[in-house]
């Protein structure tokens, strides 16, 4: 039993929060009362949650040794001992295939979104990670696949708009990520992860600063254009945005002064009022729209 847990852990499923971008497309697209879209949509986030299981399996693989190092990362199930590196490579593959099956059935489009998805990360995984700013891209190129899952993946046309802001907000995550990673880790960064070597505290905060401004203004214009008011049959959509802006400031007030930014799902379960800034922008969307 303790083994089972250990396999599950290595799948990292407290991540998989993170596939809720899959979803996204069912309400900006209002194909949320379409029970076979709904279906298709669901089917689609738990193949992407196998999939990021797989690569989390199979980088915890690779880095078993310098993970073993790290303050957080030593716990983790292979740096731990509790499941060795072929194990998980194993089971990385196995997730992996499954992953891919579950997105056929779902349609070809998704499962072809799907092998790009894990065709990308193991890129990055082996050795594209210590690119910098690239690796950041690639990861906010991972959401964007994400977002294209749960629209194009289904038979519902993306939005511009939705691909935009999403992406901003993953490059905004991703910088935040690193810089929370540079200030935690301090002189032992690049021992941990190699590409933190090339970047600084100064350039992180400049990159942040400049995906949050321009997700906002991205978001904002989207809030007031006439197409959207259109679309979703109603211009109320800017009553969002205060949602929008008091998680944006958030976040970066406790990346900048509070030491966090490292993770979006911790930072979710560890900040009542950044938690509410998601439900309240999430309740908000669905009073207007639905």
């Amino acid at each position: 039993m303790t083994r089972l847990l250990a396999c599950i852990e290595l799948l990292r499923p407290r991540q998989w929060v993170k596939n809720a971008f899959v979803l996204v497309g069912l309400v900006f697209g209002h194909a949320w009362r379409d029970p076979a879209m709904v279906e298709a949509a669901s089917f689609a986030t738990l193949a992407f949650c196998l999939a990021s299981g797989a690569i989390y399996a199979l980088n915890d693989a690779r880095d078993a040794g310098q993970d073993r190092e790290h303050p957080d990362k030593r716990s983790r199930p292979v740096a731990r001992g509790a499941v060795s590196p072929a194990e998980a490579i194993a089971i990385a593959g196995c997730v992996a295939a499954a992953s891919l099956a579950l997105a056929i059935w779902v349609d070809w489009r998704a499962a072809g979104i799907i092998a790009a998805y894990l065709a990308l990360s193991a890129a990055y995984s082996m050795g594209l990670k210590r690119v910098p700013v690239l690796d950041v891209v690639i990861i906010a190129a991972g959401f964007m696949l994400r977002l294209l899952a749960g629209t194009f993946g289904i038979g519902i046309a993306p939005s511009n708009w939705l691909l935009a802001c999403g992406f901003l907000l993953t490059l905004f995550l991703g910088f935040a990520k690193r810089r929370a990673e540079i200030v935690r880790l301090a002189e032992d960064a690049g021992r941990h992860r190699a590409v933190l070597e090339h970047y600084t505290v100064g350039f992180l905060d400049k990159a942040t600063l400049l995906c949050a401004a321009g997700m906002t203004i991205a978001y904002a214009a989207y809030t007031l254009s006439a197409n959207t008011a259109l679309l979703h049959g109603t211009g109320g959509l800017a009553l969002t945005l205060p949602w929008v802006l008091l998680g944006t400031f958030r976040y970066l007030y406790r990346l900048r002064l509070r030491g966090g930014g490292g993770d979006p799902a911790e930072e979710l379960l560890r900040d009542p009022l950044l938690a509410a800034a998601v439900a309240g922008w999430i309740a908000t969307v669905l009073w207007l729209i639905g």
